[in-house]
């Protein structure tokens, strides 16, 4: 008996308000949609899904929270949009180029925990906090093992996500403006695809991938996993020329920038309100730096600006891996750059605990 009600309760009918802040959401994504389409920002329903959780997280009483399966589903399909897009020469470039990207990544990685400790000393919090507050990559994952770690949570993710917010509402601007990027097709220049071949990839892709990244307790292989499959399937030419469904793409574009829009809520903001300012002047801080990071990257191995760009961004890789799969920089490229950064991250964390000591009690 109980289970059945555990079961009623965790998968009862949405209330009167969640149909309302759906309505609301999808109402205004689809007029951001529209207006960002008209001035070919790259990947428009990505930022429409954002412009929308953001105006109904801090509009509504109780703001709506997209399920874990939803967004992980989206992960597996922008890893097999991403997948689709790699090849040989692109893997050799790549090879060749590692020495600059590892360099690349360690002074990001530098500069973000600059940028934390400097934000610890004006925003008076502890260290640690700071740190992993500010630290460049994995927001999701870093929020979810603050605790462990010893920090304060609620900062951490509220100001993760800021810097993931920042970053996106600026990517339209700098991809626009400095590098003259627009919309395009995932599917490798020339080819031509067929529907129902395409289908079956992003089965097969986010399916056996989604399967991987079950077995694999490692949050990031539920992009990671489809993005292998779907890379063995367009190397090895086994369907032909590949690539996932565009509306399939746009529906996970719209709900990724929900994810993150719909996490900014007033009672999140008020969590930080006496940080705020402090905040966002570090995040422009690592913003900028990245930016001139990704600049000499791309003056030292001669790949495109827009790829160097997003491949040192700093935060929000599967928004990142969807403005370069569709804005036209080298996915591949972008992608390892970011996830050696998220894996240094991730490697790099309990060492800033022992370092810096716990700040707050175990769980």
């Amino acid at each position: 008996m109980e289970n059945s009600r555990a079961w009623r309760n965790r998968w009862r009918w949405p209330d009167r308000n969640t149909w309302r802040s759906w309505v609301l959401a999808a109402l205004i994504g689809a007029a951001a949609g529209f207006g960002l389409d008209l001035i070919d920002v790259p990947s428009p329903t990505l930022f429409a899904g954002l412009v929308a959780g953001c105006v109904v997280a801090l509009t509504a009483e109780r703001s709506p929270t997209l399920s874990r399966p939803v967004s992980r589903a989206c992960q597996a399909v922008i890893g097999a949009t991403i997948g689709a897009t790699i090849t040989i020469e692109a893997l050799r470039r790549l090879a060749s180029d590692w020495p600059a990207a590892v360099i690349v990544t360690a002074a990001t990685l530098a500069l973000s925990v600059l940028g934390g400790l400097l934000l610890a000393r004006f925003g008076r919090i502890g260290k640690l906090t700071g740190v992993l507050a500010m630290i460049a990559g994995g927001a999701s994952t870093i929020t979810a093992i603050t605790r462990e770690l010893g920090a304060d949570e609620r900062i951490v993710a509220v100001i993760q996500y800021l810097r993931v917010l920042l970053i996106l509402v600026t990517l339209p601007i700098v991809t626009l403006a400095i590098f003259h990027a627009d919309q395009g097709s995932t599917a490798p220049a020339g080819a031509t695809t067929q529907f129902g071949t395409d289908l079956l990839f992003t089965v097969l892709a986010v399916g056996v991938g989604g399967l991987i990244g079950v077995l694999v307790p490692i949050q990031t292989f539920f992009l990671l996993g489809p993005m292998i499959v779907a890379t063995v399937i367009a190397t090895t030419g086994w369907l032909g020329a590949v690539t996932v469904p565009g509306p399939i793409v746009a529906v996970c574009f719209v709900l990724l920038g929900l994810q993150v829009g719909l996490r900014f809520t007033r009672a999140s903001l008020r969590t930080i309100a006496r940080l705020l300012a402090p905040a966002i002047a570090m995040i422009a801080v690592v913003v900028l730096g990245s930016g001139l990071l990704g600049w000499l990257l791309s003056l030292t191995t001669g790949i495109d600006g827009l790829t160097a760009y997003l491949a040192t961004t700093p935060g929000g890789l599967p928004a990142v891996l969807a403005i370069a799969t569709s804005g036209g920089a080298d996915a591949t490229y972008v992608f390892a750059v970011q996830m050696a950064r998220l894996l240094l991250v991730l490697a790099l964390a309990p060492l800033l605990a022992r370092f810096f000591g716990r700040e707050t009690e175990a769980p």
